[in-house]
């Protein structure tokens, strides 16, 4: 009978052993099979956010691209704009100059009932007879006072060329 309680016990002690086993090892397993899940989730994750990253990434290089190439469009017409408005400042401060020396002189068309000893004829004929209409000349400052407003009504153009142009490259590019 000792031999049967010992096998008894021994087999009591093997149940509850296992029975004190199984729990662990059902842990073990679960969490085993609870990790590769959060292992395969967790590079799932990791690709989707590679993925918006490198979409992210492909983005901002675009944007940077259109960006640059609106800087370097910028500049260029900076340079013809400031081309433009120093020709024009050139071609004023010839003008200027000529009408200083008195190489240039300005008048203005009158009137055919306009007379006088200011009128002077705008052709004159072999003859002495006139048939073109009068003009008289401008005195030199009032000239030059004329040729400034002039200049400054030039470059107020050119900057407003300057102006619609960028306004319609902006708008072209975004449409």
């Amino acid at each position: 009978m000792k031999i049967d309680a010992v096998k008894w016990g021994g087999a009591r002690l093997l149940m509850f052993g296992l029975m004190a086993a199984s729990p662990w090892a059902a842990w073990e397993w679960q969490a085993n099979a609870y990790g590769q899940k959060l292992a395969s989730q967790e590079t799932a994750h990791q690709t989707v956010l590679t993925n918006l990253a490198n979409t992210n990434s492909a983005l901002i290089l675009a944007e940077q691209d259109k960006r640059f190439a609106l800087e370097q469009w910028l500049a260029a017409s900076d340079q013809a704009h400031y081309r433009a408005l120093t020709d024009e400042q050139t071609k004023q401060a010839r003008l200027r100059d000529r009408l200083a020396t008195a190489d240039l002189r300005l008048s203005v068309q009158l009137d055919a009932a306009a007379t006088g000893c200011d009128a002077v004829p705008a052709t004159t004929c072999t003859g002495g007879v006139v048939h073109g209409a009068y003009r008289a000349q401008l005195d030199p400052a009032h000239a030059q006072r004329i040729i400034g407003i002039t200049g400054d009504g030039d470059q107020g153009l050119i900057a407003l060329q300057a102006c619609q142009a960028y306004v319609r490259a902006v708008f072209s590019q975004r449409h």
